[in-house]
């Protein structure tokens, strides 16, 4: 955090400083693979994304910031422009962590022409590191073309929350056995083609572990259990910024309850004119 004055007003400004600390690299998650278990969070901001920079590998800047930032119901109304300038944020913000960009509904699936289009757009105005595609069996043309050109790609298969309307909602998949063959080939087309990790969403633990005992890339679970060879959880939901949240979250702070609690402190001593008090008032020489 560098401060900065304007008007003699105190402005933090968060800078992504040129260091010599080094991004975690495509290549360098896909050796994980068996190895020391993969720890990703979601990241929107600036701010949020220079703290979790130091624990995190990968942070991912999802789409599902339509859902926990812009107030959207699904993830299907985010456009290019809101994931770029979301990117955007997250890379000023963070210095370690690979960052991995989110490919919104309509910007990829219509034509590998389209996917380059949109991937390259994504990786040249935020510099992020790598992009993310939910993989169905159409994909794999799709992440091969990408790689050849020079962008990693992260899949993601099992409950894919950008074909909620086709799925029926966001419900858990693989109950049926059709459907857990259809998210292991997936994964396993995914991986041929050249991605570098699988984001596995909504499945079960047997499943997630078959999943990730085909394919020699590492899979990053979402609700898939402890069997993936990594974890991965929407931030506001593991900060406990929403009282409902999927059954796979754990929250590990009470957010919700802390804005409160000092929202509700802040508004009480403003109304009572204990704040702003001496020390927060500013004092000119005569």
């Amino acid at each position: 955090m560098i401060h900065t004055s304007y008007d003699g007003i105190a402005i933090g400004v968060l800078m992504s400083a040129q260091t010599n600390l080094k991004r975690i690299t495509a290549p360098q998650i896909t050796e994980r693979k068996n190895g020391k278990p993969i720890v990703c969070l979601t990241a929107y901001d600036a701010p949020t994304a220079n703290i979790l920079d130091q624990f995190c590998d990968i942070l991912l800047v999802g789409d599902s910031v339509g859902m926990v930032v812009h107030g959207l119901s699904t993830t299907v109304g985010v456009t290019l422009d809101m994931m770029i300038l979301h990117g955007q944020a997250v890379m000023r913000g963070s210095q370690k962590a690979l960052v991995v960009v989110d490919l919104p509904f309509g910007s990829y699936e219509d034509s590998v022409e389209t996917a380059f289009r949109s991937a390259s757009r994504v990786m040249m105005e935020t510099g992020c590191n790598a992009i993310k595609i939910e993989s169905g069996s159409y994909a794999a043309e799709t992440i091969s073309y990408l790689v050849e050109r020079g962008i990693p790609v992260m899949s993601h298969v099992g409950l894919r929350p950008q074909s909620m309307n086709v799925l029926g909602g966001f419900r858990a998949r693989g109950r049926r056995k059709v459907v857990e063959d259809e998210i292991i080939a997936n994964a396993i087309a995914a991986a041929d083609a050249g991605s570098f990790a699988v984001v596995v969403e909504g499945t079960s633990a047997e499943i997630a572990e078959k999943v990730t005992k085909s394919i020699k890339i590492p899979t990053i679970g979402i609700g898939a259990s402890e069997k993936c060879d990594g974890q991965i959880l929407v931030t506001p939901d593991m900060l406990g910024q929403f009282e409902r949240v999927p059954k796979f979250v754990k929250k590990f702070a009470d957010m919700k309850g802390m804005i409160e609690g000092a929202a509700k402190e802040y508004a009480e001593q403003v109304k009572n004119r204990s704040f702003p008090a001496e020390v927060n008032t500013y004092k000119f020489k005569k």
